[in-house]
């Protein structure tokens, strides 16, 4: 089992980028949880600090501790419904941005390997031909010395779909000390993964939005 340490990062506390009377955006930092987990020390996360200063916030969707961006909570029922039921339809759209170790064969393309559990390593994954469909577009958008600048857009949103995705590729993600090795850990101080813009339609206005966060990988 892999083995989790949690030290939430105190600046910034909350970075909120969006408030309305369905609608809160933040722009999560890396190493905080979205929402709690069963031990004690993980009360601390993106959804307990938001309920600090918005009770009615509710969690509609996650990103990974380790992972940075924009992320949506609703402000009652219905908005959670109704955003909730387009994360599942694939009805949002997510762009993150990446850097990756090594250079990719292809400047730009789609990946399309299932997922399963890792059972022998959780909370891992793995590609398997019995998992869940996961399909990820990537775009190359810098080559770098040592490693690539990517923009990845999933359709499907499995769990640690871009980090194992990219591992498949022979390219992980920097920094990433679930799937890296020795090298690839050393290379980052943190997960260079970066949920950069969210798209989804306003639940009580019905138009179309666009929340963006830019990092500086």
């Amino acid at each position: 089992m892999q083995i989790f340490t949690y030290q939430p990062p105190n600046i910034p506390w909350l970075d909120i980028r969006y408030v309305d009377r369905d609608i809160i955006i933040i722009n999560k930092p890396s190493g905080l949880l979205s929402n709690p987990g069963i031990a004690k020390n993980t009360y601390d996360c993106a959804l307990t600090r938001i309920q600090q200063r918005f009770n009615d916030a509710i969690l509609v969707h996650r990103l990974d501790c380790a992972t940075s961006g924009i992320m949506v909570f609703a402000r009652n029922k219905k908005a959670e419904s109704n955003l909730k039921t387009q994360f599942q339809d694939r009805k949002t759209k997510k762009t993150y941005i990446a850097e990756v170790s090594g250079h990719l064969n292809d400047a730009e393309g789609v990946i399309e390997l299932s997922l399963a559990a890792d059972k022998t390593n959780p909370p891992k994954q793995q590609v398997s031909e019995n998992g869940k469909v996961a399909i990820t577009h990537y775009q190359t958008l810098e080559v770098r010395a040592n490693s690539t600048l990517l923009m990845l857009k999933p359709v499907t949103g499995r769990t640690h779909q871009l980090r194992v995705h990219m591992l498949a590729m022979g390219n992980t993600i920097l920094g990433d000390d679930f799937y890296g090795n020795k090298q690839v850990i050393e290379a980052a101080p943190r997960l260079k993964l970066h949920a950069q813009e969210l798209s989804f339609t306003h639940p009580y206005t019905g138009k179309k939005t666009l929340f963006r966060s830019y990092c500086s990988f």
